[in-house]
């Protein structure tokens, strides 16, 4: 019979119990102190070696693409076909030519896609876009 009043062990129970918390907590404690040597010594490993050249810094050529269309080239201005010519010619001479392309925000997109494709199409294939943090 119940009579409508709750007993003792029904209350729900406020309290945890961290007693299991805490021996899994030390168990796995023991076994990372004890495994850490272990696997400490069995991730060494002996590395072949091998020469390599040294890497060359790029050296970095600036183009600037000016809104009236006209080209800059280390601040010197330049009809584009004479661009390209001074520019390949640096590259024979320096391998590892970088051309930085910078244009003026004005600048109209198809002259510096038309830029970019002379300078594609005369072999210079590294090819940085100049830009500015805002």
């Amino acid at each position: 019979m119940v009579t409508g009043t709750r007993g003792e062990h029904e209350r729900p129970l406020s309290e945890i119990n961290v007693t299991p918390l805490v021996d899994v907590m030390l168990v796995l404690l023991v076994i990372f102190i004890i495994l850490t040597p272990v696997l400490a010594r069995a991730l060494r490993v002996n590395l072949p070696r091998a020469t390599a050249p040294a890497l060359v810094e790029p050296v970095v050529v600036d183009l600037v693409l000016r809104v009236d269309g006209a080209l800059e080239l280390d601040g010197e201005r330049l009809e584009e076909p004479q661009a390209v010519e001074r520019l390949v010619g640096r590259r024979e001479a320096q391998p590892t030519l970088v051309v930085r392309l910078g244009a003026d925000g004005a600048t109209p997109y198809q002259r510096v896609a038309a830029t970019l494709s002379a300078l594609r199409q005369a072999g210079l294939d590294r090819i940085a876009l100049a830009t500015r943090e805002p």
